[in-house]
């Protein structure tokens, strides 16, 4: 069995609204019909990553400012992938790529990916995400630790995603005691690699892990860094039935 907790918000853990999270399709025309089903009414979808060439690119791209306006036409958030490299990427990079990103796809926040986990490197990651907050009224930020960082960068995302990996590990997984203090709404798990017919457990240890965003598929990595996530699971419908219709935010 994997570990089960029961959070400070008490036997409500079990009953999370859970929503989807999704890390970055591939490019609109390598996956058309991932992007246009993001778009279906009822999809319980909470923010959706837009990751052009491993941020925003060199110079606008109509195809993917066309699917970020789709999204944003049917309320749902984007968000501008900047990647961290666990904290070697130099400050200036990662606002001028933010720039880019506000400029060319008007995003509503960004997802930054690879990001620190340890106490000594919370000061820049609170500087980065106070100057993104500068350049954006409201701006959703999500820090892509994969894993359980140290607490103090609750108090910085909007939500952390504190598992990525594949559905072997996360069925043993176990979550880390602090996240017992925040509501479900703060953290995400993502899970690659998942077969079909452990759908549903999947599901129940991320309510009893209190993570109320998700995105799990059948897909594999090959060694490129959204690899799993560039298509939808095979499973798609059905998960998205489990999970039934409007978010909880």
């Amino acid at each position: 069995m994997p570990h089960l907790t029961r959070t400070a918000w008490g036997t409500a853990s079990t009953d999370v609204r859970i929503g989807f999270g999704i890390p970055g399709f591939a490019h609109p025309l390598v996956a058309a019909a991932e992007w246009s089903e993001l778009t279906r009414p009822g999809t319980p979808l909470k923010w959706v990553v837009l990751n052009v060439a491993n941020g925003p690119g060199e110079r606008p791209d109509p195809h993917c400012l066309e699917a970020a306006g789709r999204l944003r036409n049917a309320g749902v958030r984007v968000l501008g992938h900047l990647d961290m490299t666990y904290g070697a990427r130099p400050f200036g990079e990662l606002v001028s790529d933010a720039h880019r990103y506000l400029d060319w796809y008007q995003v509503d926040g960004f997802s930054l990916d690879r990001c620190p986990t340890e106490r000594a490197a919370l000061p820049e990651v609170r500087r980065t995400v106070a100057t993104l907050r500068a350049l954006i009224d409201d701006a959703h930020i999500v820090l892509g630790h994969g894993t359980h960082p140290y607490p103090g960068y609750a108090e910085t995302g909007d939500q952390l995603v504190t598992f990525t990996g594949p559905w072997s590990d996360y069925r043993w997984s176990q979550v880390a005691e602090w996240t017992a203090d925040y509501p479900p709404e703060r953290f995400c798990h993502f899970v690659h690699g998942m077969p079909r017919g452990h759908l549903e457990e999947a599901l129940r240890i991320a309510r009893w892990q209190g993570a109320s965003t998700i995105y799990f598929t059948d897909r594999v990595g090959d060694g490129g860094t959204n690899a799993p996530w560039e298509s939808m699971p095979g499973y798609w419908d059905e998960i998205v039935s489990r999970i039934g219709t409007g978010v909880s935010e």
